[in-house]
């Protein structure tokens, strides 16, 4: 393993202290994807130096074309990067597993919460919050990114498309298209030179395996925990950018079609996973044990499991397929020009993200003040990620 790791990582770590902050980028991540690359970006990098921001914006590029939750992807390729397969297992546990366990839970309350009409107001200031975390991501990866007019040029294509078509098809369309342009507009001769790949097939049989076997169990045999399997492992593979595009498709299946759940149960528990950090796919454990109840409790509880495992299951795979693939990848020359241009768009893909955050979170005086105040203390880098969101989820209550 110790060789593995030193083979994988340029400077060896310790397993432990990136755990930890693999841990502390959870406690902060809040507001969707973009906002969790300006997490990545001030522990990982700004503050520890695990990779640079250009390694960072390949990863974001890289996952944004992958089916998959696309943040949860990028941090699970930094620990593979660090450590291999088995500490990019770890780093998903420790990413994912502490609100996989609050949703679970929250599984069986929500009925009671409802009741009491728990207001969310106190987490009103998380969106402003995390558009500081965004901006503060975005300046630091734009000054990377962009070295001349074309890059420059292509930053501001990536920002204004994805400002005015928000489907999910356009995200890995407009990094593709990035690539093409920088690839086209090099002038370089004899890209495309011949690399050994050595993909690791049985990451990619598992994953078909999977896919399929679940699609035909649950064809033939009806029970509940084996169904929810398939349909969040479905969800896992067939989604391209995150959580916000999943929840449609869960709602239309769970909800309309198969009314495992009312309407106001998946819209409660939808608003209780925006006050948690973490990853939005962690919304399959609230779901799959609302799906699971009526029977016992361990068997919601079961639902829950099943379903957290199934949507994470896909993107873990995939990176581990891809990821070797792609650092060999990255010695075709045609490939190391064409990141140039897909790297731009990503980073016009983050700047955006931070506008439209904004926009919902309302345009007033407040909002702005903590956006301001949270980009001036990171840009500092005097007070820690956790404790900027501690003090904004408290002036959010006492105000």
């Amino acid at each position: 393993m110790q060789t593995e790791i030193r083979a994988v990582a340029s400077q060896p770590v310790r397993w432990k202290i990136f755990l930890q902050d693999v841990f502390i980028c959870s406690l902060g991540a809040y507001g969707g994807p973009e906002a969790h690359y300006g997490v990545f970006t001030d522990q990982l990098i700004m503050k520890k130096k695990y990779i640079t921001e250009e390694e960072l914006v390949e990863l974001i590029a890289l996952t944004g074309i992958l089916p998959g939750p696309s943040s949860t992807q990028t941090i699970v390729a930094i620990g593979y990067k660090m450590g291999g397969p088995l500490l990019a297992f770890f780093t998903m546990l420790v990413w994912a597993l502490p609100v996989l366990t609050a949703m679970t839970l929250l599984s069986f309350l929500s009925q009671f919460l409802e009741e009491m009409n728990i207001s969310q107001d106190g987490l009103r200031y998380i969106g402003p919050m995390a558009v500081g975390f965004i901006i503060v991501a975005a300046w630091r990866i734009g000054r990377k990114v962009v070295k001349d007019r074309i890059t420059a040029s292509l930053l501001i294509f990536g920002a204004v498309t994805t400002y005015l078509i928000r489907d999910p098809w356009i995200f890995p369309l407009v990094l593709i298209v990035g690539g093409v342009v920088s690839v086209m507009t090099s002038g370089e001769k004899n890209l495309w030179n011949r690399v050994k790949l050595n993909p690791p097939w049985i990451y990619l049989a598992v994953f078909g395996f999977f896919a399929l076997g679940s699609l035909i169990l649950s064809f033939l045999v009806d029970y509940r925990t084996l169904d929810l399997f398939e349909k969040f492992y479905r969800y896992g593979y067939l989604v391209i950018g995150g959580g916000q595009v999943v929840i449609p498709l869960m709602y239309s299946e769970l909800v309309e079609v198969y009314q495992y759940m009312s309407s106001q149960e998946f819209l409660t528990g939808f608003g209780l996973v925006q006050g948690l950090p973490g990853p939005m796919f962690s919304f399959s454990a609230y779901a799959g044990g609302m799906a699971a109840r009526g029977e016992s409790v361990f068997f919601q509880a079961l639902g829950a499991v099943v379903s957290g495992v199934a949507i994470f299951l896909p993107g873990l795979l995939l990176i581990y397929f891809i990821i070797p693939i792609w650092e060999n990848l990255k010695n075709i020359r045609g490939i190391k020009v064409s990141l140039k241009g897909v790297t731009a768009v990503a980073g016009g893909l983050i700047t955006v993200a931070a506008v439209i955050l904004m926009q919902r979170s309302g345009l007033v005086l407040d909002n702005v003040a903590v956006t301001a105040l949270t980009t001036v203390l990171l840009l500092s880098k005097k007070v820690p990620a956790p404790l900027i969101v501690l003090f904004v989820l408290a002036v959010g209550f006492i105000v």
